[in-house]
């Protein structure tokens, strides 16, 4: 059974950090691109970071580029997504994904879905 469960999130300042993590099991999460949106309430999902099989290569939208940062451990089957200098703009549900493919910022690309956390930012 795939699960992608996902932990971290909550209330901070702006200005603030959290990280999220998401923890992968039922396949093989090394032959998987891995990757975090977000949805605001009463807006699309949109594409925020994805990061390739091993690690090396990553991508992110603008407006998170210079505060925001996708890692992975394969070890651990587990993608992390850190966020500094958080915005009241970044308030949002947080998801990652995994694909198959590569498919950058094509959501639809990814197959697997965790259940989402809640991100929110204070002014």
């Amino acid at each position: 059974q795939v699960q992608l469960v996902q932990s971290g999130g909550g209330l901070v300042q702006a200005g603030g950090s959290l990280r999220l993590s998401c923890a992968a099991s039922g396949f093989t999460f090394s032959n998987y691109v891995m990757g975090w949106f977000r949805q605001a309430p009463g807006k699309e999902r949109e594409f925020v970071a994805t990061i390739s099989f091993s690690g090396v290569a990553t991508f992110y939208t603008d407006s998170v580029k210079g505060r925001f940062t996708i890692s992975r451990d394969n070890a651990k089957d587990t993608v992390y997504l850190q966020m500094h200098s958080l915005k009241p703009e970044d308030t949002a549900e947080y998801y990652c994904a995994a694909g198959k493919l590569y498919g950058g910022s094509f959501l639809k690309a990814y197959d697997y879905w965790g259940q989402g956390t809640q991100v929110t930012v204070s002014s």
